[in-house]
């Protein structure tokens, strides 16, 4: 098999992983659909059979996916680089930026260009309006990585542009961590390293508690949740399989802190604090290890969710249309506030389907081709500057 060949090579799919990545962006649509302004379930008809903190619990735990996503994502990124190259130290960095860019870019640059052609139409949700934004300064800061930053200084954007704010931190994050890599080498020096990150969450997520947007989207609060996830798949490449026992303890544990860390964060918060975060991580992580030790046969009942997993990234990005439409399409009809939840079942419907067509018609063909050219372009470099 050729180099070109083994490099492109896609990692079989885990069904608990993808589980995983389908309960975060279905807590990112519940939050967004469920804004103070939009249709929250506490203010629906559902308030009368079940606890409004419940419901608040539902539609309020949008920022806290991410963070598993964050997690996911290092453990995803990281534990593939191990498997491709054997240790972090021999990172190709080329293949690495390449595989990266075959995946975020296409779906970023249409999407900008989409975003960037409704404000200059004019069009309600998505025009650039408050004082020192602008679409340059908006499009720059998307394509420059630090989105996150502009809107700390400048404010909100519109909601279809704020998604890429997480964006800008994870791929800073690996703008960086290759390089980290083959400075460091010794592997625990990078795992100490990635420790202290790691454990700060608490730290760097409170010191900002006096800004809401810089608390929100602050760089290193992102990069110690992703730092958790490459913690762990280098724990996983020296320790790949576990004992039945051990797997067993570490799902129930990741399950009922993710749990606690989200539904029950009301209760746990006056006794944890920032510490509240730690759970969110550590919980994740102990399911990604289980889960990649011992894939898990996932309930049919439960499927869907493995299918909102694999198209997570499609979702995520291009959700908003579908949360404007039909907030705005729920208005229009004159339709009792109260029965807003009813609402909800179509615009879940409407965000797989556009992220399913997204992903089948555009970004899965698009990844597969620069993929083929840039490893491509890597492989023939490489022997290249082997052969002088």
């Amino acid at each position: 098999m050729s180099t070109a060949r083994s490099l492109d090579a896609h990692p079989p799919r885990n069904a608990g992983i993808d589980l995983l990545r389908g309960l975060a962006i279905v807590f990112v649509l519940l939050n967004h659909l469920g804004l103070p302004m939009r249709m929250p379930l506490k203010t629906s008809a559902l308030a009368e059979v079940l606890p409004v903190r419940l419901l608040q619990a539902l539609n309020y735990n949008g920022y806290e996916a991410v963070f598993v996503f964050f997690v996911v994502s290092g453990f995803l990124i990281a534990g593939n680089a191990l498997e491709r190259w054997g240790s972090l130290a021999r990172i190709e960095l080329k293949a690495f930026y390449a595989r990266r860019f075959a995946r975020i870019a296409p779906c970023l640059l249409v999407l900008l260009a989409v975003l960037a052609l409704l404000h200059t139409l004019g069009a309600a949700d998505y025009t650039i309006h408050r004082p020192g934004q602008s679409l340059a300064g908006a499009v720059s800061a998307a394509l420059g990585l630090n989105l996150n930053w502009y809107e700390g200084h400048t404010g909100y954007l519109p909601g279809s542009w704020d998604v890429l704010w997480s964006l800008s931190i994870e791929e800073a994050f690996y703008l960086g961590f290759p390089l980290a890599c083959l400075l460091i080498r010794r592997t625990w020096l990078l795992a100490s390293a990635l420790a202290a990150l790691a454990l700060s969450l608490p730290w760097t997520h409170g010191a900002l508690n006096g800004s809401e947007i810089w608390q929100e989207k602050a760089y290193l609060p992102g990069m110690a949740a992703i730092a958790t996830g490459v913690l762990g798949a280098i724990a996983m490449a020296r320790a790949p399989r576990l004992s039945a026992r051990t797997g067993h303890a570490l799902r129930w544990l990741g399950a009922l802190g993710l749990l606690a860390a989200t539904l029950g964060g009301r209760w746990l918060w006056p006794l944890l604090h920032e510490g509240l975060m730690l759970v969110l991580t550590g919980s994740t992580l102990a399911l990604l290890v289980a889960f990649r030790s011992q894939p898990p046969r996932v309930p049919r009942g439960l499927r869907w969710l493995c299918s909102w997993g694999r198209l997570s990234y499609e979702i995520y990005l291009s959700h908003m249309f579908v949360v404007f439409a039909i907030v705005r399409l729920s208005r229009a009809s004159g339709a009792d506030a109260r029965m807003g939840f009813l609402w909800y079942l179509p615009a879940f419907a409407a965000c797989w389907l556009l992220g399913a067509a997204l992903a089948r018609w555009f970004s899965q063909p698009c990844e597969r081709s620069l993929r083929e050219r840039l490893l491509r372009s890597a492989s023939v470099a490489g022997t290249a500057v082997a052969a002088r």
